[in-house]
């Protein structure tokens, strides 16, 4: 990624790009063209400089997550035992290894990490809290958030 090159270097139809592809990945190149009014070689090299450049990191599709049986979604704050380098690197080494943590982020405030996981159920959940979370290194405590309904998740970013 070329670090000098950041969202004021994008210009309106890069944006039109990103926008366009945030909302359908596997539209064609001919069609995005089209939609942001450019050829499409033009099209196709402006998206190769956007994924050198880091402003695309990937596509992928979004799985509907209960027709996988993966409906209840989940947020865990963890607070950590101590507040060193080492129990962070540890407990991040840890958490990455587990396939059912969609998300970890490291936050201010109560929480050392915030954790977004989904699961099949309430049960699903308590057994891989009792089994695998409060078994991460440094983990002191956990607090356990229930979403009851998903009201924005995954939004595109608006430029």
């Amino acid at each position: 990624m070329n670090d000098s090159s950041t969202a004021q270097d994008l210009d309106r139809i890069d944006r039109r790009i990103l926008t366009a592809l945030q909302r359908d990945g596997r539209i064609s190149n001919a069609e995005l063209a089209k939609r942001v009014h450019i050829s499409p070689a033009t099209c196709h090299r402006r998206t190769q400089r956007l994924f050198e450049e880091g402003h695309l990191q990937g596509v992928r599709a979004l799985v509907a997550p209960d027709r996988v049986e993966r409906g209840t979604l989940v947020f865990v704050g963890v607070v950590l035992d101590r507040s060193t380098p080492q129990s962070f690197g540890a407990f991040n080494e840890a958490i990455v290894k587990l396939p059912f943590v969609l998300d970890c982020h490291v936050v201010a405030g109560d929480f050392d990490y915030f954790l977004k996981i989904r699961v099949r159920d309430i049960a699903d959940f308590n057994r891989l809290h009792g089994e695998r979370l409060i078994a991460l290194p440094g983990v002191r405590q956990t607090r356990t958030f229930f979403v009851l309904k998903e009201v924005i998740d995954n939004a595109p970013l608006d430029f």
